[in-house]
């Protein structure tokens, strides 16, 4: 039996993007590729979604996940995954047979593979490596970055290291949404996913994307049909669809 559980966080108020977690993506809700590829990687020995939603939780057990109904107040838009995952590793029947090990999966990070999953999970080393975030490099250098001031002038966030040369400046990744693997215990003490010993797995850019707006949505159109995967219709489009009804349908980091 493995010494891991996966939580995958999935509210149901997500504001930009109506019920974004259960879109209908090539006759399937969003939720259910992160689902699959938790229970495909064999990592897991229980799979949990965590959620306030009813309808969220019904799509959720259909494609084989366990759920566990979320106190309301971590479905606020000011409520964090960090609070989601205490929530789920504090209760009774999670910490009577605590993980050693377990995996914050983001719904909308539908183009993370059961491989990805197995690849990071590789790098958590007691004493070595407590946290494992999946990354990505950033499409432009965030040494640019300008502030804008309450005027509207703009004014430069690292002003010393803006004429920096290329082969001097430090090498910068981002947190991809997608996979956050930690030791219990550290991740219990600290409480977060930027844990001192944390490692990075490196993901390509065309599996990090995190649906949370329009514009994401369409970047995971493009990179699905890269993969020759038929696009998603767009939730506007059907009602039924949207809910994952069709007739094919089965940092702090913010709560999702």
């Amino acid at each position: 039996m493995t010494d891991a559980i996966a939580i995958i966080p999935a509210r149901g108020g997500s504001k930009r993007l109506p019920r974004k977690n259960i879109l209908s993506v090539n006759g399937r809700p969003l939720i259910a590729y992160t689902i699959e590829a938790a229970l495909t990687s064999a990592c897991f020995a229980r799979v949990i979604v965590s959620t306030e939603d009813d309808e969220i939780a019904a799509v959720a057990g259909a494609a084989g996940a366990e759920v566990h109904s979320r106190d309301g107040r971590l479905a606020s838009d000011t409520a964090t995954v960090v609070e989601v995952c205490c929530e789920v590793l504090g209760r009774p029947d999670v910490k009577s047979r605590m993980p050693l090990r377990f995996a914050c999966l983001l719904a909308t990070a539908a183009l993370r593979t059961a491989d990805d999953i197995r690849n990071a999970a590789a790098m958590l080393v007691p004493s070595r490596c407590d946290f494992v975030m999946a990354v990505t490099e950033y499409e432009k250098s965030p040494l640019q970055a300008l502030v804008e001031q309450s005027d509207g002038s703009l004014r430069l966030m690292w002003p010393d290291l803006i004429d920096l040369p290329r082969t001097e400046a430090p090498k910068l990744v981002v947190d991809n949404g997608s996979i956050y693997w930690c030791r219990t215990e550290a991740f219990l003490a600290e409480r977060t996913f930027y844990g001192r010993s944390l490692q990075g797995y490196r993901m390509p850019r065309e599996r990090s994307v995190d649906v949370d707006t329009a514009t994401d949505l369409a970047l995971l159109v493009h990179y699905l049909e890269e993969r020759n995967v038929p696009s998603m219709t767009h939730p506007s489009l059907d009602p039924d669809e949207r809910s994952g009804r069709g007739a094919d349908a089965g940092r702090p980091v913010p709560a999702m």
